[in-house]
């Protein structure tokens, strides 16, 4: 071969050896690229250890009569401890805020749930009211910190896209576990008695303390199970993409901003992000969400949760298991208005979080209504109940996002606690004004109560602005 040809041969095969190379290595930098999905196993932990939580506040239900029996206790009485739990927890909302905000989700969360195990078991050895009272102020003094700290580290852990489905998700678990606690109660007092409740309750969460503290960071880029893509992802610093994680294209399109006629009704505005305490604390739009929460955390929390065993068990008279059967079905509902709530807000509404707290609040109203005539037969009653939870829970998980579009990340623990403390403070209320309207009326009286709760939440919610969701215009004629 002459020379000159030979140069051109090995010239071209170089050329074609390198750019086979370049593709290689193009190759490896794109699986590189591929995210890490961390994120979903930290939200799937965070439903767990919800659902225990909200278990170790829902399992009182079910002990209710045998410790109303034991200690000779009125209705009064009984709301009185009930509401306790709620004092505590409402009254350790905004310290458990600053909390999060100075040490980190890890150690609150890891404290928050420990030492609620501690006081679930030992509600189990109360030989007195004065100890029921004490314990189960304790209880809720200890979750405090476990609400703040799930929905932090959904605020720091998931884009600004994903947080109402994150949100749905983990609201989804709030009631999963009172779903689950009315047939496991049920076991348990066929098997032992009402003290082994708290015993068996206490052991689960006492065990994910320690896997949380393991396994989860205060912020993705401190993680080693997170890479860079994903990091950047969830800060919404990563390039605006129609794909998955897995690179494929998703099956349902978000559906973009455009301002229209539910703007002006749920009074969409460009606000600028709550950045202090100080604007926190004078911002009308998060006592405003407080206020709405506080209605629908006080009939979910403080009515369905707590007095619904004792209205099946004795208002209509059904055995255990038909009362557990039944005391779980509006939780049922629960669980799937969380989950859908939370992705209608995401993908349909888009980012607007005001229009499923009002439909939830007008659905409320109804429902209160058909309770006043609630049937004997119980699958009629049931799905009534499950209707409650579902038609109830749509709007749940706004309330948390809501203040994530509000409030800046570093601020939104605080933001989010006031508002949590209002939710509480109807959780607290709403017990003993059911306890005292039993004593005196009837369960009329109390769906009556719950339906002009419903009532307010949705005018206060109308008060109240909803922020412009991050890179969306309103149009120039209604700036």
């Amino acid at each position: 071969m002459p020379p000159s040809l030979a140069a051109l041969f090995t010239s071209v095969t170089l050329r074609e050896v390198s750019m086979s190379l370049d593709s290689i290595e193009s190759l490896k930098n794109k699986k590189a690229r591929k995210r890490s999905k961390y994120r979903w196993f930290v939200m799937a932990l965070i439903f767990v250890i919800f659902v225990v939580a909200q278990a170790d506040r829902a399992n009182i239900g079910f002990a209710i009569p045998y410790i109303q029996d034991e200690f000779q206790l009125t209705n009064t009485d009984i709301g009185v401890i009930i509401s306790l739990f709620f004092a505590g927890y409402a009254l350790c909302q905004i310290p458990s805020g600053y909390l999060v905000r100075k040490k980190g989700v890890r150690i609150s969360y890891t404290l928050g749930m420990a030492l609620t195990s501690i006081f679930t078991f030992l509600m189990g050895r109360v030989d007195s009211f004065a100890h029921l009272k004490i314990l189960r102020t304790f209880v809720g003094i200890s979750e405090a910190p476990v609400v703040i700290s799930s929905t932090a580290t959904i605020n720091n852990w998931f884009p600004s896209k994903e947080k109402g489905t994150a949100t749905g998700i983990f609201l989804a678990g709030s009631k999963f576990g009172p779903f689950l606690v009315p047939p496991i109660c049920a076991w348990i007092l066929i098997h032992y008695d009402w003290r082994h409740i708290f015993y068996f309750f206490a052991i689960p969460g006492a065990i994910l303390s320690i896997v949380w503290y393991v396994l989860v960071r205060n912020k993705p880029s401190e993680s080693p199970f997170v890479n860079q893509e994903e990091a950047d992802y969830i800060n919404d610093n990563a390039p605006e993409s129609n794909e998955t994680d897995d690179g494929k294209q998703p099956k349902f399109q978000a559906r973009p901003f455009k301002y229209g006629l539910i703007d002006r009704l749920i009074r969409t505005k460009q606000l600028s992000p709550l950045n202090t305490t100080r604007e926190i604390f004078t911002s009308w739009d998060i006592y405003g969400a407080a206020m709405g929460y506080m209605c629908m955390v006080g009939i979910v929390d403080g009515v369905l949760m707590s007095w619904l065993p004792k209205y099946l068990l004795q208002e209509h008279g059904f055995n255990i298991i038909n009362s557990a059967i039944l005391a779980s079905t509006p939780f049922a509902g629960n669980v799937l208005g969380n989950l859908l709530g939370g992705w209608l807000s995401d993908n349909v509404f888009g980012k607007r979080r005001k229009p499923l707290m009002l439909v939830s609040a007008l659905c409320t109203i109804i429902m209160m209504g058909f309770m006043l005539f609630a049937p004997q037969n119980k699958l009629m009653l049931g799905f009534i109940l499950f209707s409650i939870g579902f038609l109830l829970s749509l709007g749940y998980s706004a309330y948390s996002v809501y203040a994530m579009g509000r409030a800046s990340k570093d601020c939104y623990p605080v933001a989010y606690s006031i508002i949590n403390t209002g939710g509480q403070i109807g959780a607290v209320c709403m017990p003993l004004i059911v306890g005292i309207l039993l004593d005196k009326f009837n369960w009329d009286a109390v769906f009556l109560s719950l339906s002009v709760a419903a009532f307010v939440c949705m005018l206060v919610v109308l008060t109240i602005r909803e922020p412009l969701p991050v890179g969306a215009t309103l149009p120039e004629n209604t700036r």
